[in-house]
């Protein structure tokens, strides 16, 4: 069988101060050939692109969540301009818009995003985008700031059908997460089902959002495989298949080859 990729998840944080060398040995012992790890903030950024390279099979992203951008430092974007030239970084995020918690003021969040955009183009770089009840805002700002000419992934997608096709017309690519296993995702479901398999990844986003099977617990990388199981069946496509498309789409966007 191919293996599995595990395109975002947060190995920095102190969940797994712990045990991460048990986590990665049980992610290997489910055949995930490779995690993405994603920074949050200026030091999350640093510690994921430091996981990448003291692991081979590991790569990182440099952003800051918009949940935390009320508080980014006038900087910021030197420092993450610095770590995105760090081997083993492949993209730039996470960033994007979140209107359901709103802890940062939406003007904040907008110009820090296109701040973002506009240093994935500068380092040609991959943006990873975190969108939540904020869909017209996010398709206005990646179309204004030419995102389409560095493409990237909307990671632990959210929306619907509908939108997986703005989504789609811009080049980008699609990741779902643990909730298209939940049994109310139906319309999440329905949008994994119309992604192409050449647009299409899958992520944990641990330690958030555990796939059915595993809710209650900590996520970690291993569990992507469950969303791999359910994403297969919704695409009435052979898991080998879509693990195949799945190297194949980290390896076109990225330039990576998880082994």
């Amino acid at each position: 069988m191919p293996g599995l990729v595990d395109t975002h998840a947060h190995l920095d944080f102190p969940d797994y101060a712990q045990d991460l060398p048990e986590v990665l040995e049980r992610a290997r012992d489910h055949r995930v050939k490779g995690i993405i790890t994603i920074g949050i903030s200026v030091s999350s950024s640093r510690k994921a692109a430091d996981l990448a390279e003291e692991h081979p099979w590991m790569w990182a992203a440099a952003g800051i969540h918009p949940h935390d951008v009320k508080s980014v430092e006038h900087d910021y974007l030197k420092h993450l301009e610095e770590i995105s030239r760090s081997p083993g970084v492949i993209a730039i995020g996470e960033t994007g818009l979140d209107y359901f918690k709103h802890k940062s003021p939406r003007e904040i969040q907008q110009e820090v995003f296109r701040e973002h955009i506009r240093l994935a183009r500068k380092v040609n770089l991959p943006v990873i985008v975190h969108c939540r009840d904020a869909h017209k805002d996010t398709l206005r700002i990646l179309r204004e700031e030419k995102a389409h000419e560095v493409a990237g992934i909307m990671h632990c997608f959210s929306g619907n059908a509908e939108f997986a096709r703005e989504v789609l017309g811009m080049g980008f690519y699609i990741s779902f997460a643990g909730p298209v296993t939940y049994p109310r995702s139906g319309e999440l479901r329905e949008a994994a089902r119309i992604t192409p398999e050449e647009r299409i990844l899958l992520e944990t986003d641990a330690p958030f959002l555990s796939p059915q099977p595993c809710r209650g617990k900590r996520n970690e990388p291993a569990y992507v495989a469950h969303t791999y199981y359910a994403v297969a069946e919704v695409k009435e496509i052979y898991l080998q298949q879509l693990e195949e498309a799945c190297l194949q789409n980290v390896n076109r966007l990225f330039g990576i080859q998880p082994g």
